[in-house]
């Protein structure tokens, strides 16, 4: 691989001859690790003519740099990065003055810190009982068929779609799937115009929060809730309302009278997986449309359904406009692929649309045309059929493992999803409990995260049986079973 010519800058005022400078123009980019062993410099006719200097100049400052091991000649092939060379861990990198540092505490003008996501290690897949949710497993994916529609999208055909710059556009494949294959499963009716391709859900909630929200309005949002929204909402500024979720979900006759918007994951709720009842969604939608009031579906996991049909979804009850549907292929096909998209009223997406385009003008060309034959072809029905059939064994082990050893659903049975939302003793702190399982080898994720306000123990954790196979979970399920029944696991030994 060849170094470009442009890595190179000569600063007018730098110290020693011109060959000195040259010199340490490749030296210091070896020692930070810029250029790799192996690399081919420019040729010296190139990067004198680049830096300004005579040939001569640099040739022998890469004469120099060949006699201290940086560099290397091959007969006519040029010079290249030496094996040999010394390493940036051998060396300190030069010092970079004594001029004040930029005071970052004050520069930055708003603060963006990370959300309080669930506690897991980087390294989750190492462990042998990873409970881990939202992850992909590759035994359950095509990664045939997915090669497949990429090489598709990578032809002469598709050449438009994948290298022009579309502006505000979407595929018009990807849209029309979407329209007459994705959404009446949901009993929902969009025209295109509806419809608009987002980087997953998470980036739908933003624009959408970003659209509606002010310092003057109010959001209401489920609690426990998806640390990400919570995030977003409170970076709007806006005043946020949590509401306690029973067994049927978000309760509509909580809402303050004078909410503007409320964010509700009605079909699994996020983190308990609870469904919303026909009754309280009607109940929900009349007050929308009375009071004016717009309420976002976060269509969470709705693929995941064990025990009957999935409910009709909000939008596809909404007879006045006032929903927005989100809905992402990321939990369905894999997490980094990042696509979704958002439905509403033409005027909210015409709003949406244009905030995209700020942002990132559009989702990349090749991956929208890609999904899109990655469903037309019926790759994605097959791959929820596998899926479904994989958590629904899954899950039934784990019901059975949850019964034998003693622990604890957190309310009532879920009748979906990829996850438990769990319970563990009063007094438990459960990110205390996840360290401490971490020694047997399992990965749960702790529920504090998922509750809006000041932290402290909490004895909620989330058991995902999406990234674990089968047979691993009853050993699993045991182990965190052990742990909780170790003495000490009360409040007195989460202290510590």
């Amino acid at each position: 691989m060849a170094i470009p010519v442009e890595s190179f800058f000569l600063d007018p005022e730098g110290e020693g001859t011109l060959q000195q400078r040259v010199q340490r123009l490749v030296a210091e980019g070896i020692l930070s690790g810029r250029f790799q062993p192996g690399e081919k410099l420019p040729s010296s006719r190139k990067l004198a003519g680049h830096l300004g200097v005579s040939r001569i100049t640099v040739t022998n400052a890469y004469t120099e740099l060949v006699a201290d091991e940086y560099l290397w000649s091959r007969g006519r092939s040029g010079y290249f990065v030496s094996d040999s060379a010394p390493t940036p861990a051998d060396f300190d990198l030069p010092e970079r003055g004594d001029r004040p540092r930029i005071d970052w505490s004050r520069a930055l003008g708003r603060r963006f810190d990370q959300p309080a996501e669930p506690l897991r290690p980087a390294n989750w897949k190492d462990y042998p009982y990873p409970f881990i949710y939202g992850q992909a497993d590759p035994t359950l994916f095509s990664h045939q068929t997915w090669r497949q529609c990429a090489l598709q999208a990578l032809g002469q055909r598709d050449f438009e779609m994948l290298t022009a710059d579309r502006y505000e556009e979407d595929d018009e494949r990807l849209v029309d799937h979407i329209q007459r294959h994705i959404l009446p499963r949901r009993g929902i009716a969009a025209r295109k115009e509806e419809i608009l391709i987002t980087m997953g859900a998470q980036n739908a909630l933003w624009m959408t929060a970003q659209i509606l929200l002010t310092q003057r309005r109010i959001a209401a949002v489920e609690n426990p809730t998806y640390p990400g929204l919570r995030e977003i909402l409170t970076q709007t500024r806006c005043h946020l309302v949590p509401l306690d979720v029973d067994g049927g979900g978000l309760r509509p006759e909580a809402l303050p009278p004078d909410t503007d918007v409320v964010f509700a994951t009605v079909s699994h709720h996020c983190p308990t997986n609870v469904t919303m009842p026909v009754a309280r969604r009607r109940k929900l939608l009349d007050m929308a449309a009375a009071r004016g009031m717009i309420v976002v579906e976060d269509d969470y996991e709705f693929e995941m359904s064990f025990k009957g049909a999935p409910s009709p979804s909000l939008k596809s009850m909404d007879d006045t406009g006032s929903v927005i549907h989100i809905g992402s292929f990321s939990k369905s096909l894999f997490p980094g692929l990042r696509l979704g998209y958002l439905v509403g009223d033409a005027a909210f997406i015409r709003e949406a649309r244009a905030l995209r385009t700020l942002v990132l003008r559009h989702p990349p060309g090749h991956l929208q045309r890609t999904v899109a034959y990655f469903l037309s072809l019926g790759h994605y029905d097959a791959q929820i059929n596998r899926m479904r059939r994989a958590y629904a064994a899954r899950r039934a082990v784990m019901e059975e493992a949850i019964a034998r050893h003693g622990l604890v659903i957190a309310g009532a049975t879920a009748t979906g999803g990829s996850s438990f939302w769990m319970a563990s003793p009063p007094g438990t702190d459960t990110e205390n409990l996840a360290r401490r399982l971490y020694d047997r080898g399992v990965v749960i994720e702790p529920g504090r995260g998922f509750f809006h306000g000041p932290s402290g123990a909490n004895p909620f954790y989330r058991l995902a049986y999406s990234s674990i196979r089968a047979e691993k979970i009853p050993e699993g399920i045991r182990r965190i079973a052990d742990e909780i029944a170790a003495p000490g696991i009360g409040a007195a030994r989460s202290s510590g």
